[in-house]
């Protein structure tokens, strides 16, 4: 038997209908006294939440309040311990601030955080005030950072593994070359030489005038090595062929130099260097007897090789050692130190063409590509332990064999002439 929705209504309304008028009193007393003791409920639930919120904030409060309080007293303490003066503590309180350093105190022995706060005061106040003004905050940073102990040292292979984990114009050595990106209003790029470079400013002599009021910005490029350091630097004064520039810390590495290269045939040897290897059970005896020195076990095992490219650190050479991509090697190289017109000299005694002595050039170097050539294999090699000098010595070597080809290439070409004109 099925029972329909009217049916439902019908019965209900019968039910209430046979109630009395108290009976129904009652029950719609009951109905709001559920409401009313569920609404008690809330209420009480949101007190407590919001009493408990209140608790939060004045614990958190009081104890950012201690943490201000213990980070002062630290402050003042250490402060006290290195002798600084109420202006030197002002003048590290806006660093630490600058810096954005969460606890005042750390900025005594933050060096980097000292180097970017002391920048961003430096480039503000020779904005603000002036030169004279940014060369008196520079003075008091260089004393205030030699009272801290953060006194930075002048790496003397700045692109070697060694160097500082954040570069900063500072390390820039006495008499090297950078290059001021041109502006809009320049016509072409302005070669500098460093003459001066201490705590306080970098100094360059210019290849030409250049305009330029205190607080301009100047883009600069320093090439060292394999390397191109490029950093933006303010400028202090700009006399003539003078430019003395604001210290940047903030040094980019944009690409890596690309040097000229020539073809050659060279004489060279190559092995491997790994930084460890396993020995064989008859290598690794013991061979402390002096008749046996030196021990056969520690030398590289060189091979003979060519040299058929050169440009830079870079090396093109053939070998029959097999290496692989990332392996390290020791490559000796044997370069002429006679140019491409000692080449053509000829002695006037004897009538033959003059020798001149060669020179020997060892390093370690990576190697980047490996690939098969008739019996044996093409590597390329990248030398990694050079200095700025080395780099040099390369580059010209490279430009003097380049020179001598050309110059071999003029003499068959007047030689084919002569023949020609017979």
């Amino acid at each position: 038997m099925m029972i329909t929705m009217p049916t439902i209504t019908s019965r209900a309304g019968a039910v209430i209908l046979a109630l009395t008028p108290i009976e129904r009193w009652q029950a719609v007393r009951r109905l709001g006294g559920g409401i009313v003791g569920d609404r008690s409920f809330v209420l009480v639930c949101g007190a407590m939440l919001i009493v408990l919120i209140v608790l939060l904030i004045v614990a958190s409060y009081s104890r950012r309040k201690k943490d201000r309080k213990l980070a002062t007293e630290l402050f003042r303490t250490y402060a006290d311990r290195r002798g600084l003066s109420q202006r030197e503590r002002t003048i590290l309180l806006e660093i630490a601030r600058r810096a954005k350093v969460k606890r005042s105190e750390s900025i005594f022995t933050l060096a980097s955080a000292f180097s970017l706060g002391a920048a961003k005061i430096t480039d503000e106040a020779l904005a603000a005030k002036g030169a004279q003004a940014s060369r008196h905050l520079r003075f008091e940073l260089t004393v205030l950072r030699e009272k801290l102990g953060l006194q930075e040292r002048v790496s003397g292979s700045i692109g070697s593994d060694a160097t500082l984990n954040k570069p900063s114009s500072r390390q820039i050595p006495i008499d090297k070359n950078l290059q001021i990106i041109r502006h809009e209003h320049e016509p072409a790029d302005i070669e500098a030489t460093v003459i001066k470079n201490d705590d306080i400013e970098l100094a360059v002599r210019l290849s030409r005038p250049l305009e330029a009021g205190p607080g301009q910005e100047c883009r600069i490029h320093y090439y060292y090595g394999v390397s191109v350091w490029e950093f933006d630097a303010s400028v202090v004064t700009c006399d003539g062929e003078i430019l003395v520039l604001a210290h940047s810390y903030d040094v980019r590495f944009i690409n890596r130099r690309r040097f000229f290269r020539v073809a050659m045939r060279k004489p060279a040897l190559i092995a491997n260097f790994p930084f460890t290897k396993t020995l064989r059970s008859a290598e690794n005896e013991d061979e402390s007897a002096a008749d046996n020195i030196p021990y056969s076990w520690g030398a590289p095992e060189f091979v003979r090789a060519t040299v058929t490219e050169l440009g830079g650190p870079g090396l093109r050479v053939e070998t029959k050692l097999e290496v692989e991509v990332g392996d390290r090697v020791l490559v000796v190289l044997k370069m002429s130190e006679e140019s491409a017109v000692d080449r053509r000299r000829v002695s006037p005694s004897s009538g033959r063409r003059t020798v001149r002595s060669s020179k020997i050039v060892e390093d370690i170097g990576e190697v980047r590509r490996v690939e098969a050539v008739g019996d044996g294999f093409s590597i390329a090699v990248e030398l990694t332990g050079l200095s700025d000098s080395n780099i040099n010595e390369l580059i010209r070597e490279t430009n003097s064999t380049s020179m001598g080809a050309d110059a071999s290439e003029n003499d068959m070409v007047v030689e084919v002439a002569g023949q020609v004109a017979v």
